[in-house]
Parts: C-alpha cells; sequence; structure tokens
C-alpha cells in the first residue's frame, strides 16, 4: 500500500556549543582528501568518507530506468513549485538537490536532496528550469541527466535557507533561478526557445566532455570538492558509494559547465591545505535543523566563506552541499537576489 506523505517543516536550532557533539563535524573529520586531479582551470579533489552504509536506496536514474517512480505534477493544472513522487520500490529513493527532471509542463529541480520512503508518494519542493513552457510534452518526468550547475545551485540553496528560516517553506527565488539561468545561457553564447536550462547543457556537452574524462570516479569514492582557476567553489559528498559512483558522472558536469563558462588560463592544483581548510570551516558553522520531506533531518549551515545543506538520517549523513559564498553572485539588474553579504547581514539582523 502506498502511503501519501506530506510534512510540516519546523526549525530546531543547533548552537554553537553542540557542534563538538554534532555528527556533521564527526562526519567531516573523517572525510579524506585524494590526490588533485587536474585539468586547465580546474582542480578537483575526490572525497574519501569511512562510514557503514546505514540504509541501502535507490537514485533517480536507476529507480526511473527500471519504472520503479512516478514523478508527475501534483494535478491537470499543475502547480510550478511542488511535484509528486510515487516510490513504488521497496527502497527509499534519493534524490539530490538541483538534480533536474524534464518533461510534463515543464522542467523542474529539486530544491532540497530529499530520502523519500519505500511505497510511498510524496510531494516534493522545486523550482522551475524552463521559464517558457507551460503544457504537457508528456504526462510524467524523465531524468534530465543533468545537475543545476554550482553558481546557480548555489543561488537557489541560499533562497531555500532563507525561506526556510523565515517561513520553514522549502521555497526558492524562482526569479532568481530564471534570472541565473538567463545569465548561464548569455554566458554559454545559447539560445533556448523555452529558457530551458537543459539546453545549455545538451549545447555544451562537447565542452565539457573535453573535460570530463580527466575526472573519474576512484574506487571507493564519495565526493568532490571542486575548484575553478586556484578557488574553491563548492563539495557534494554521499556517504553510501554505490549511489555517489552512480552519481558522479552528473556532479562532475554540472561543476565543469561552470569552468568551460568561465574558463580562464591553467592553473596548478588548488593547494591541499586550501581544499582541506573549506571542509573545516564546514564543520565549524552553526546549523539550523529542519524536518525533511521524505526520511531524516534537513540542515542549513553558513560561515564567512560558505554555506550550504545537508541531509541527515539514523545519524548518518546521506549527502551534503557546499558553496563558497564568493562564488554565488548574481549580476544585480532590479530582479533576483541580492549579494551574499547583503543576506548573511539580513539573517544577523533578523535572528
Amino acid at each position: 500500500m502506498i502511503m501519501f506523505s506530506w510534512i510540516e517543516v519546523m526549525p530546531e536550532r543547533i548552537g554553537k556549543e553542540g557542534i563538538m557533539e554534532h555528527i556533521m563535524k564527526e562526519k567531516l573529520q573523517n572525510v579524506q582528501l585524494g590526490k588533485a586531479q587536474q585539468f586547465r582551470n580546474v582542480s578537483i579533489y575526490p572525497l574519501f568518507l569511512e562510514a557503514r552504509a546505514f540504509v541501502d536506496h535507490l537514485v533517480l536514474k536507476e529507480a526511473i530506468e527500471t519504472e520503479l517512480v512516478v514523478i508527475r505534477e501534483v494535478d491537470e493544472g499543475g502547480h510550478v513549485p511542488e511535484l509528486v513522487v510515487v516510490n513504488n520500490a521497496d527502497k527509499p529513493l534519493l534524490i539530490i538537490d538541483g538534480e533536474e527532471l524534464f518533461g510534463a509542463k515543464q522542467n523542474r529541480v529539486l530544491n532540497t536532496t530529499v530520502l523519500l520512503r519505500k511505497k510511498s508518494a510524496t510531494i516534493i519542493p522545486v523550482s522551475c528550469t524552463e521559464q517558457g513552457r507551460w503544457h504537457y510534452e508528456s504526462k510524467t518526468f524523465k531524468d534530465s541527466g543533468y545537475i543545476m550547475s554550482p553558481r546557480i545551485r548555489g543561488l537557489k540553496n541560499r533562497s531555500v535557507q532563507e525561506s526556510l528560516y523565515r517561513s520553514g517553506d522549502y521555497r526558492s527565488d524562482q526569479g532568481a533561478v530564471w534570472n541565473g539561468i538567463h545569465e548561464q545561457a548569455v554566458d554559454a553564447s545559447v539560445q533556448s526557445p523555452t529558457g530551458a536550462m537543459r539546453d545549455i547543457h545538451e549545447a555544451r556537452k562537447a565542452d565539457v566532455g573535453d573535460y570530463e574524462g580527466h575526472f573519474p570516479c576512484l574506487d571507493g569514492q564519495k565526493g568532490v570538492l571542486v575548484a575553478i582557476g586556484g578557488s574553491v567553489v563548492g563539495m557534494d559528498l554521499v556517504s553510501h558509494g554505490g549511489s555517489y559512483a552512480m552519481l558522479h558522472g552528473k556532479l562532475v558536469k554540472s561543476y565543469l559547465m561552470d569552468a568551460i563558462i568561465h574558463e580562464g588560463e591553467s592553473s596548478k592544483p588548488m593547494d591541499q591545505a586550501r581544499a582541506q581548510q573549506f571542509i573545516d570551516d564546514i564543520a565549524a558553522c552553526r546549523f539550523d535543523r529542519y524536518k525533511s520531506v521524505g526520511h531524516g533531518w534537513d540542515l542549513r549551515y553558513e560561515g564567512r566563506r560558505l554555506f550550504g545543506s545537508a541531509l541527515e538520517y539514523r545519524k548518518g549523513l546521506v549527502h551534503l552541499a557546499a558553496f563558497a559564498a564568493d562564488g554565488v553572485v548574481q549580476r544585480n539588474n532590479g530582479g533576483g537576489m541580492a549579494g551574499y553579504s547583503r543576506r548573511a547581514s539580513y539573517r544577523r539582523n533578523n535572528h
């Protein structure tokens, strides 16, 4: 029997005094950096984490390909910020922040990482990545094969964090997301009739491919820490090794999209100490905890130089995403999101 579920999202603060005992700090202390992989202006440090798999689960690609999951509009009319996921599998389903779904009335991305219960139907929070279409191309969604690039994903992540803080909703700033996609299309010299993010990735697939082969998934790898032009832009960590292996290609391509658009001179591998400092800075952050959509807790954190989110379940870290604050900058032409420092000030002044 499939149960339909929804969650009332309530915050629970984790103060600085509790960080030492918190699972995030413990897990991050155990993250190991592999040897840097370098090509042109990109350095990627493979991440390794000794952790027992706390729960077996599916990822989006395999669940859709095996027809164990159906993703559709909430009703015939549709509702932009929400979709329904029917998981018919005997395992939970992991869909990570920024993974894109295409089809139905318009393409969407996940606003946050979710681990959906087995045999369940769940409303999930999403953002539109195709501004110019609102009609059915298919009744259900497919896996786009892409994850939103870190620059736009960071904008979305930040706005969801602010929405959670204000109202407990996993709602993004949709205007900022559309602006980010438009700017990416301009920077990539790509025109899309519907303003679709997927069209940009498809048009620049060959350029990303020139880089991709230099960043293979290694045995036991569970994440990536990525620098472009010598500066860290972000990090993703998935504690289930099998799941990470299936997500590796999509994650790497998402980072490489920003690299090819803003390609500069080739740079040396980023110093390992700077990469380690980025991880240490995450562990030093203060966290907000919210009930996740599905299993576990959605954690939100920020420091002076970074911010991000994580999904925690059964005292285990399911997925962590981190973004460098100075990498999330949007040209502000009277719309969209404010700069990082202005948003951080909003949180401090309204705490």
